[in-house]
């Protein structure tokens, strides 16, 4: 036997009737004139097949199927409204979980204000954040974890058939140095005048390091350390151990008086932030509101 197909305004007018054991009432109640509700339980019963009230000319009554009905019917319409409602807080942003994969520098730097800001214009969206390289941002893109990267990977990212990738912003890069180094007060600088200094490497899977290696190709750098958080090219330059070269995005971690920071003007030498999504789907109303609102504040910002 084939469920029978119910609709709300018949579990309504159910209810109301059940309720009020009255029909002009229960009408009154469901904003319907009598005859109209009457076609309402008439249809519902015919659709049960059973009746469910007696009806003298005194009362309404339930009857024994329609008392059992009762608590499955209010049931049946406590869900649809929690449903609804429940979907109106996630429309209305009341609720509602945002997930973003950033790199380091982002999530360190620049990001957590623009967090912050959405959070209290939205306190009831939780907001999870992943710090990570280009490769495990866009891992965790495709695994579901993460809504939308902010990765330097997006040109790969938006020739996948999976992905889409859409150019956030460019990074220019800087030397970091000690304040009284050579390096720090020479007029203008090249490449080739890093080559003999010590040299502090980032790790060979950073964005970082791809774009040093691309743009400075075949020059080879003094490399003394090798290394995975900018914390740690930091505290190294300010001890004397090298120098390094780092973009404008991350030059929050090198804010010392002991440091100089520089623009390197090399031909290519550059980082390209994208943002990256999946090709399949939408994002949900508050990831779409945080994405908006980072594409927003990124545009109106410039990195050199």
């Amino acid at each position: 036997m084939s469920t029978p197909d119910l609709s709300t305004r018949q579990l309504r007018a159910f209810a109301a009737l059940a309720e009020q054991r009255n029909f002009t009432r229960a009408a009154q109640t469901c904003h319907l004139s009598q005859p109209a509700f009457s076609a309402l339980i008439r249809t519902l019963e015919e659709t049960l097949g059973a009746r469910l009230f007696d009806r003298d000319t005194r009362s309404v009554q339930l009857t024994p199927e329609g008392r059992l009905f009762e608590a499955s019917a209010r049931r049946l319409l406590d869900d649809m409204q929690g449903a609804v409602g429940e979907l109106a807080d996630h429309v209305e942003r009341r609720k509602g979980r945002v997930s973003v994969a950033a790199l380091p520098s982002l999530a360190a730097g620049w990001l957590p204000g623009i967090l912050a800001e959405f959070m209290k214009a939205w306190p009831g969206i939780t907001v999870e954040l992943h710090d990570a390289l280009s490769d495990a941002c866009i891992a965790q893109l495709r695994s579901h974890q993460a809504d939308f990267a902010l990765a330097a990977s997006g040109a790969g990212a938006a020739s996948a058939s999976d992905l889409r990738g859409s150019k956030l912003c460019s990074d220019g890069f800087h030397l970091v140095c000690q304040k009284d180094h050579p390096l720090a007060k020479v007029p203008k600088l090249t490449a080739r005048q890093l080559a003999p200094w010590p040299f502090i490497q980032m790790a060979r899977n950073s964005s970082v390091r791809q774009s040093l290696d691309a743009a400075l190709h075949p020059l080879r750098l003094n490399a003394v350390f090798e290394v995975e958080h900018l914390a740690t090219v930091m505290g190294l330059v300010e001890a004397g151990v090298g120098i390094s070269v780092v973009p404008a995005l991350t030059l929050f971690h090198f804010r010392r008086e002991t440091l100089v920071t520089r623009p390197l003007p090399v031909p290519g030498l550059t980082r390209t932030i994208y943002l990256v999504q999946r090709r399949e789907g939408s994002l949900s109303v508050a990831a779409q509101t945080l994405h908006d609102l980072i594409v927003e504040r990124m545009g109106a910002l410039r990195f050199e």
